[in-house]
């Protein structure tokens, strides 16, 4: 059936599974961050996956060995690991620990807008009008679900690592569609040098700054199933649609987890659905598909 579609469906398709590993996430993570510290936390999660990329890539055929990169990209990759994991990911943990999962990914949809307007000069991709017009659409579907947006006291403080988040995020878009586009390193070696440095540089940070975790059997599940499945497997998918997909594109699919997020937060976080809430849902679902569609 994957056969008959065309490269760039197939893309999307991969996208968005790979977002609903890491809607999945949001849920595991807050029942997590109960009792593991946030950095500490995410550090594990990214290391361990990087342990288990290890033997698929000495065994990959395809993989870019490591000694054919150049310098440039050495620093490339370096600088994607710290700005991808370590800055975006650990920001991601921390703010979860101030943010309701609802409220975070909110704010996380203001990613698109960046992503937009940065990779205008830098990847020199330009919207079309009808991807512009399903920008507009997605974000009164996330207005009209929201609306009357209250902020409550007391969190100012994630609000401000949410917004460290987005603009990391954003920059993490545009840098992983800058060294996938050029389409030389393949998509595992990215992902293993990148998420090598990051998940080390930011299990340093968690282990110099937080108190070692007391561990249970139900804490080592969620933090495997988080280095596995949602990240080893879905982050060498996600670099792989970054080859076919634009930085925009990828944007508004990653931003489709708002929907997913909220959905699995009514299913296990025991979070309520108003039916405005429900048409803000349907129309930022619309909105999302026509940034997908080209003329």
């Amino acid at each position: 059936m994957f056969k008959n579609l065309s490269p760039r469906v197939r893309a999307i398709l991969l996208a968005l599974f790979v977002t609903f590993l890491w809607s999945t996430s949001w849920v595991l993570i807050k029942i997590g961050l109960d009792d593991i510290p946030p950095v500490t936390f995410a550090g594990m999660r990214f290391f361990l996956a990087f342990l288990v990329l290890i033997p698929i890539y000495l065994r990959s055929n395809s993989a870019t060995p490591l000694r054919t990169l150049s310098r440039r990209d050495w620093a490339n990759l370096i600088g994607l690991g710290l700005l991808y994991y370590t800055i975006t990911q650990g920001s991601m943990f921390v703010t979860l620990t101030y943010l309701p999962a609802i409220t975070f990914s909110i704010l996380l949809n203001g990613t698109a807008v960046v992503v937009a307007v940065l990779g205008i000069p830098l990847l020199r991709e330009l919207p079309t009008r009808l991807q512009w017009l399903g920008m507009l659409v997605f974000f009164g579907g996330v207005l009209l679900f929201f609306y009357p947006l209250v902020i409550p006291a007391g969190m100012a403080f994630g609000f401000l690592l949410a917004a460290v988040h987005v603009l990391a995020t954003s920059l993490s878009s545009i840098a992983g569609r800058g060294i996938n586009r050029q389409g030389h390193i393949h998509p595992l070696t990215v992902t293993i040098v990148s998420m090598g440095v990051g998940s080390i540089v930011l299990l340093g940070i968690g282990l110099a700054t937080e108190p070692l975790p007391q561990l249970s059997m139900s804490h080592w599940a969620i933090i495997l199933w988080l280095a596995i499945v949602n990240t080893a497997f879905a982050f060498t998918l996600w670099n792989l649609t970054l080859r076919t997909l634009s930085a925009m594109e990828s944007s508004v699919i990653n931003n489709t987890m708002l929907i997913q997020v909220t959905i699995l937060a009514w299913l296990f976080l025991g979070a309520t659905l108003t039916w405005i809430e429900i048409a803000g849902l349907v129309l930022a679902g619309a909105g999302a598909l026509l940034v997908q569609l080209r003329r």
